[in-house]
């Protein structure tokens, strides 16, 4: 335990000054409330997911089958090899469900800004003097007491913005409390590996490694220009990140916003397993996306991408954005990156979905002296590719959607169904 973060309780005496965000992630959700509900499996190794004999996957397994080396989104066969004894099931989505919405009302009984990533997590805002002047770890403390009572639990990471509390809370699970205290930011994340910020996958890690940066720490030291320079956009967001510097959004839960989220799916008529073919995939679908954002006149400042491995089982992961945009060059490679988090070369891809939201939200952009940043912090490249993508749309809309299609749109022509999507 170092002296940027704590998960003891002998915080409610601290001064809380500035925001406070924290992220609610129920441990091994899935198959706690199996557990739950087999009290006799309680102790034992459980998993969640479809079977070996039809590619399945693990959707969730319980702490007692983690212990053997299984994780989520691992193929079912090789779950099996490595916990044989485990007790499989392939889950129950409308009990799911109805828990995950109890936790969430415990959380609106906090405060109005709570915005769910996931079934099993969600941001949420409770900036003393906002809505409460309650010190936020006594609220934090009280969120997991109730969630505690309906037979699950969840930990919680809180500090002064997102990136800071979704690292939190993956610190000390099960039922850990990670608290970041306002000014800590930097040091808490400074000795962590660059995997540890959401966002950064497999391919930006190795291409971090071969500059020599390893630890958050490191990467937040870096020049933002030359970072620029090496990973585009996404460059300067990420030694922000790094750093701490981060400046987060929760939306309200209730906000009468007409449109939450612009998104597009794509079911495919035969599995994606390689690499090659699920990048081009997301490339595929998140045109789909930019197009109908361009349609609406819409920008969004998150990205959220979507994979289904069988008919019942799907990982979201979701990520900020440099600044709001409508351009798949931008959120496209976005979630690119989240690829990683959710998805193993190898298990089968059914559905790929990429969404965008974040409409309201409004961040502070630095502007380059020489007139190198453009909309959404685009460089040239992406302003021209941007414009190719307007073009394209226009000719589309003219003489029909296939009028023009580029290499990811002619690898699955023919194959699935896509659907628009509106939150």
């Amino acid at each position: 335990m170092d002296d940027a973060s704590t998960n003891r309780f002998g915080l409610s005496a601290i001064d809380w000054r500035g925001p406070a965000i924290g992220l609610l992630d129920l441990d091994a959700f899935f198959a706690s409330v199996e557990q739950l509900d087999h009290p006799e499996w309680r102790g034992k190794p459980v998993i969640v997911g479809g079977s070996s004999q039809h590619r399945g996957v693990v959707s969730t397994a319980s702490y007692e089958a983690r212990e053997y080396g299984v994780h989520s989104a691992m193929p079912s066969y090789q779950a099996e090899r490595l916990c044989p004894d485990a007790i499989w099931t392939h889950g129950h989505y409308a009990r799911y469900r109805e828990l995950s919405d109890r936790v969430m009302g415990f959380l609106v009984e906090e405060t109005p800004r709570v915005q769910q990533v996931s079934i099993d997590e969600a941001f949420f805002d409770v900036t003393p003097g906002r809505y409460s002047r309650e010190n936020p770890v006594d609220i934090c403390q009280r969120i997991q007491r109730m969630v505690s009572e309906i037979g699950i639990t969840c930990s919680i990471g809180i500090g002064a913005n997102k990136t800071v509390a979704k690292i939190a809370s993956e610190r000390d699970k099960p039922r850990g409390l990670t608290v970041v205290l306002p000014g800590t930011e930097a040091s808490f994340l400074a000795p962590l590996p660059v995997r540890a910020m959401s966002g950064i996958g497999g391919a930006t890690e190795q291409r971090l490694e071969e500059l020599g940066i390893h630890t958050l720490g490191e990467l937040a030291a870096q020049d933002p220009d030359e970072m620029g320079r090496v990973f585009g956009v996404a460059g300067p967001r990420m030694v922000e990140r790094a750093a701490g510097r981060e400046t987060s959004r929760v939306a309200d839960r209730y906000e009468p916003d007409e449109v939450k989220s612009v998104s597009n799916e794509r079911t495919f008529s035969r599995d994606l397993t390689s690499a090659e073919e699920v990048r081009a995939a997301v490339r595929h679908v998140a045109a789909l996306t930019g197009a109908r954002l361009r349609k609406k006149g819409l920008k969004g400042g998150e990205v959220t991408l979507k994979l289904k491995f069988d008919y019942s089982h799907t990982r979201t992961a979701q990520c900020p954005l440099p600044a709001p945009t409508d351009d798949e060059h931008i959120f496209g490679e976005a979630a690119l990156e989240l690829l990683d988090s959710v998805w193993r070369e190898g298990t089968p891809v059914r559905l790929v979905g990429v969404g965008v939201s974040g409409f309201g939200a409004s961040r502070p952009q630095q502007l380059s002296l020489f007139g190198d940043d453009g909309e959404g912090g685009a460089t040239e490249t992406h302003r021209d590719l941007r414009s190719l993508s307007v073009a394209t749309d226009r000719v589309r809309e003219k003489f029909g959607k296939d009028a023009v299609a580029y290499g990811h749109d002619l690898r699955f022509r023919g194959e699935g169904s896509s659907r628009d999507l509106r939150g």
